[in-house]
């Protein structure tokens, strides 16, 4: 259902122009979209049903210069994408509020659920008056019904309506005001029939007591009333529990924090205000209030808000902490690196929603669906007024009939059928770790049938270890430790690790300069190189098997070749047998050298692998399987992969924290356990499955309740009744998603184990 409070203000500051004019939105609530648009992200409280998604839609289309407009009903939001040299963001609020919704802008970095909970207490009120009224006038009802004739029925008639008219007028706002902006919009809700409905029915039931009829229909007016409020209200409450899951994690962010001045002293002050560079303290028990850099003190993180393992990590001194982490055994001085609107939590928070306002193929044919309901619904009333009119049945029977089709003709179980599923399983994959940064990657995820992996920190732990002692001297460990330190290349931090582990301390190396490609070059009395083989020279044979190396080589001596092995996942091969009990093949492509992925593809238990791919050859493969009908999950590592993981039908990437927010996959799993690739096809699956039961749902419902309603064997009470347990029937389905949630990685891969007889 639709509806449009009263005159909301869509300002964040006073106004500079004349009063005609909307107030200017801050620049710092727009942000920058991949595509070169600006971003504005709108709260529309009253936006209800997929008919009022529509008109949010369209009304920001409409404006020239808005490229796009996705509305998210769960968290009654609208994101537009526009040209700021076309339109101002003003404009935008205007549209809308043109169409008939009041709108404000959001501030991603606060949660306020202030507007929600009104609306729920307007509610409860409200049906709190009409379910008091019903009960009176139904005590009333009973006596008429037990015979009470003549004066003696009238008297409790027009006792009734003493207590209806009040109650309906009161318990009937949150209708009368959605139809009334809709009929002033000059467009059509589904609040329009149902105010008609309640309005008509109480008018008859006055005009049936003044000339002492025998019927009135007081009690029918009120109960319809009393159950629409019900179901609207269990509608609020359950989008309440199934609402994004990313507005849940922002309330885990501290409002303040105590800054350390340079002269040692603290004080409390709000995140908002606290800028990157500054110094804070975080006791122990204390959630960490902005993402940081440790720079001092030792402790336990718990982190399972982001990874989902319930296992805390240790941090020390330059570790990276985030917002939101709770700090378990000591006290942590930090170091600001982000500001609050822009720490992992706020990224999470907007990449779910923009996942929740996403649509699949699902969304979109419900979506049409309900397009035609609301002129679909007066047709059909007025049809069914005037066909009994014809068949001979009086006015009053005619209205009466037509009112309960105005009323069980609501689409509201259709609307509810895919985005209720959609938000309930997005929440339990954050639990499980798994975020949904695509709104219809689950649609697809649902029907793929074959999976390609990455090596290279996916099959791998990507924290290569020296496979074999090297044939160097104390000199040139120092010397290519000195080297490796200044670089990010993963064989080179290994070096330097491994260098650290034996104690060698580097010598003192100038002229230090990276060569993208190839490797690190310096001096220290003569040239020194560490890098590829052919960068430092080292012979084409030199080393075989399935080693991954870096050459270091000094002055004119021969260069010297330090060999790493990449570790296999621990849980990669009983993830591999998980997918495949799940019926899809399963292919390894990757970059490294052919023997190193075949010893990987080996010892994972994958037959179908490829080595010397780069992210090309890995992307042209997966275009030419979609051209002939394949699906296909790419799991790599997010950011080497992009191409291939954007050329795939969905995909998804393990990812550090740093990496979440600019990762291309569809889905990103922060988890360390590889068992999130069929948790989530497991839960992808159940999805689509009660997609469909709600489809089924609404179907079924409107095939019986609409021709019975016109055949007149439906009353306005029953039809009531009918509209409100459709729509609380498909969101109960949808919730047993997060009743009878997805088992946690390591359960899955325990059930590959136990299934191959394997240890578990």
């Amino acid at each position: 259902m639709s509806c449009c409070g009263g005159p909301e203000s869509v300002t964040v500051e006073p106004a500079t122009t004349t009063s005609a004019m909307p107030a200017r939105v801050d620049p710092a609530l727009l942000a920058d979209a991949d595509d070169g648009l600006k971003e504005l992200s709108l709260i529309v409280p009253d936006m209800h049903c997929a008919g009022c998604l529509r008109n949010v839609e369209g009304a920001l289309l409409a404006l020239p210069g808005v490229h796009r407009a996705r509305a998210n009903l769960t968290a009654r939001k609208v994101l537009a994408g526009f040209d700021p040299e076309r339109v101002e963001p003003e404009a935008i609020a205007a549209a809308l509020k043109g169409a008939g919704y009041a709108a404000r802008p959001v501030d991603p970095a606060v949660v306020n659920a202030s507007a929600a909970d009104a609306t729920g207490a307007e509610l409860l009120r409200a049906l709190a008056v009409a379910g008091f009224a019903a009960g009176n006038i139904m005590l009333l009802s009973v006596s008429v019904w037990a015979g009470a004739d003549a004066e003696t029925r009238d008297l409790f008639h027009w006792i009734s309506a003493l207590i209806a008219i009040p109650a309906i007028a009161y318990a009937g706002r949150p209708f009368y005001r959605s139809a009334f902006t809709a009929l002033k919009a000059r467009r059509l809700n589904m609040d329009v029939p149902i105010s008609l409905a309640v309005v008509l029915a109480a008018i008859m039931s006055l005009y049936e007591t003044a000339v002492s009829a025998e019927h009135a229909w007081f009690d029918a007016s009120v109960m319809l009333l009393f159950f629409l409020l019900i179901g609207r209200y269990l509608d609020h409450r359950m989008r309440a529990v199934a609402r994004s899951a990313a507005t849940r994690l922002l309330s885990l962010s501290s409002e303040t924090a105590r800054v350390v001045a340079e002269d040692g002293s603290k004080q409390l002050v709000a995140t908002a205000d606290i800028g990157i560079g500054a110094v804070i303290e975080v006791a122990a028990g204390e959630r960490v209030p902005l993402d940081g850099t440790v720079m001092s003190g030792l402790s336990d993180i718990d982190k399972s808000m982001l990874t989902g393992e319930p296992v805390p990590e240790a941090v020390a001194e330059r570790d990276a902490v985030y917002a939101g982490t709770l700090n378990l055994t000591g006290p942590l001085t930090i170091r600001v690196s982000k500001a609050s609107g822009d720490t992992l939590l706020a990224d999470i928070a907007r990449l779910m929603e923009q996942a929740e306002a996403g649509r699949g193929r699902y969304v979109g044919l419900a979506d049409r669906a309900a397009a035609i309901y609301a002129p679909a619904v007066h047709l059909a009333a007025a049809l069914t007024f005037v066909g009994w009119l014809i068949v001979g049945a009086t006015i009053h029977d005619a209205l009466v009939i037509a009112i309960a089709v105005l009323i069980v003709t609501c689409p509201c179980a259709l609307g509810l059928a895919v985005p209720a599923a959609q938000v309930v399983a997005g929440g339990v994959l954050l639990r499980r770790g798994i975020l949904v940064k695509d709104g219809g990657a689950l649609e697809r995820l649902a029907d793929i049938h074959t999976v390609i992996f990455d090596k290279t920190g996916t099959l791998t732990t990507g924290e290569p270890v020296l496979a074999e002692e090297p044939k160097a001297d104390e000199r040139t460990w120092s010397l290519a430790a000195a080297l490796a330190a200044t670089s990010r290349h993963p064989l080179a931090r290994a070096l330097a690790a491994a260098a650290a582990e034996r104690g060698i301390t580097p010598l003192p190396v100038e002229e230090i300069a990276e060569h993208p490609g190839q490797g690190m070059s310096g001096r220290h009395e003569t040239p020194l190189r560490l890098g590829r083989r052919s960068w430092a020279g080292g012979a084409e044979d030199a080393v075989k098997g399935a080693h991954s190396e870096i050459w270091f080589r000094d002055g004119d001596k021969p260069p010297v070749a330090f060999c790493f092995l990449d570790r296999l996942h621990p849980e990669a091969g009983n993830t591999i047998r998980a997918l495949r009990q799940m019926r899809l093949e399963v292919a390894l492509r990757s970059g490294d050298r052919a023997d190193a992925v075949a010893a990987v593809a080996a010892a994972a238990g994958i037959d179908d692998w490829q080595g010397n791919c780069d992210p090309a050859d890995k992307a042209r493969e997966l275009a030419e399987r979609a051209r002939v009908g394949g699906k296909v999950l790419m799991v790599g590592d997010g950011i080497n992969d992009a191409p291939a993981l954007a050329a795939a039908s969905v995909s998804m990437a393990p990812a550090s924290g740093a990496d979440i927010s600019q990762s291309a996959a569809d889905m990103v799993f922060t988890t360390s356990d590889l068992g999130a690739v069929p948790a989530a096809l497991d839960v992808a699956r159940r999805t689509k499955r009660t997609i469909l039961q709600n489809f089924a749902i609404a179907i079924s419902y409107n095939c019986i309740a609409v021709p019975l309603a016109m055949a007149g064997h439906v009353t306005p009470l029953i039809a009531a009744i009918a509209m409100s347990s459709s729509s609380i029937l498909v969101t109960a389905n949808a919730l047993r998603l997060g009743l009878r949630a997805a088992p946690p990685a390591a359960v899955v891969t325990r059930r590959s184990r136990a299934l191959q007889g394997a240890p578990a």
